[in-house]
């Protein structure tokens, strides 16, 4: 194939030679590319409502909640609604999974004027089989009503390893006992009042208590369950017998599961408290760490 190339004639330059063979010689000159079309935006809100819901199902809860809701009145409904939340809760195939699926289509909540499905907050919060309490192996006395007796509560490293602790962490008693509390609003945790009275979830409480080697402790421990006025429901208490001096750093296990709960309840008290039993200045006494209140939902 025979290319031809332009006749291209010579003229003189300034230093009277000709500008043709620099020309040709050199680099042909480059001729930018036109810029691209911008794309048209994709508009969702044209999307049908059943089509948007899929969409909508593959976004984190909680920027469902805190930015989608705003888009407009008509994503704040999709949100605000039950279908999406009960698409998004369809994804788990596991056990669990299928029967949260089950409950909360059999539990639903009355429709409220201008409030938001609970399923909403119940899928952001995620209070299924998580600890519902705060800092449960002493990351300092913070989400915790303190009552220090003797020289108080402090943070130690434990002498002993606590299987499944988040931290190797305790917190620490006196010579006099001290005290400490949680109460947990099951509701602002996610779960609502329809699951808690459906008889169909449970309440498993657990707690690590222990000594250190050179000083006996003992220890208590409360829980209880209460309704929205605060009043006892149902309660489990521990009251082990002391551990003893020359102990080799034990540690101890209690545990305890509220499988049949009452209609109503809706906070769980957790409280403990420790002390040592030689009446030693400082932090000889019970040492607990890696409390747990966790819900969870009953297979059978």
């Amino acid at each position: 194939m025979k290319i031809t190339m332009p006749n291209l004639k010579a003229t003189a330059g300034p230093g009277g030679g000709t500008m043709g063979a620099s020309v040709s010689r050199g680099r042909a000159a480059r001729v930018p590319a036109p810029e691209p079309e911008p794309e048209e935006a994709l508009d969702l809100s044209q999307l049908p409502p059943e089509l948007l819901l899929v969409v909508l199902s593959h976004v984190p809860p909680r920027t469902l909640l805190g930015r989608c809701r705003q888009v407009c009145r008509g994503w704040r409904a999709l949100v605000d609604g039950q279908a999406l939340w009960l698409l998004i809760l369809a994804r788990d195939h596991g056990a669990t999974g299928r029967a949260l699926l089950h409950l909360a289509r059999s539990c639903q909540s009355p429709a409220r004027n201008a409030r938001p499905c609970p399923l909403g907050r119940f899928c952001a919060r995620r209070p299924i089989g998580r600890n519902l309490i705060r800092n449960p192996c002493g990351q300092g006395l913070r989400k915790w009503m303190v009552q220090h007796g003797g020289d108080g509560w402090v943070v130690e490293e434990n002498r002993t390893t606590v299987p499944g602790a988040p931290s190797q962490t305790c917190f620490v008693t006196s010579f006099s006992w001290c005290c400490k509390k949680q109460v947990l609003d099951l509701e602002e945790e996610g779960l609502w009042p329809e699951l808690l009275d459906s008889g169909r979830i449970e309440i498993c409480v657990s707690d690590w208590w222990g000594a250190r080697h050179d000083s006996g402790c003992m220890y208590r421990l409360l829980v209880q369950l209460l309704d929205a006025n605060q009043t006892v429901l149902d309660k489990f208490s521990a009251v082990p017998d002391p551990i003893p001096q020359w102990n080799n750093n034990a540690c101890l296990h209690v545990t305890h599961v509220f499988s049949n709960i009452k209609m109503g309840v809706r906070f769980v008290s957790f409280e403990h408290r420790g002390q040592d039993t030689q009446f030693w200045a400082g932090h000889y006494g019970a040492r607990v760490t890696n409390s747990s209140v966790i819900v969870r939902v009953r297979l059978s």
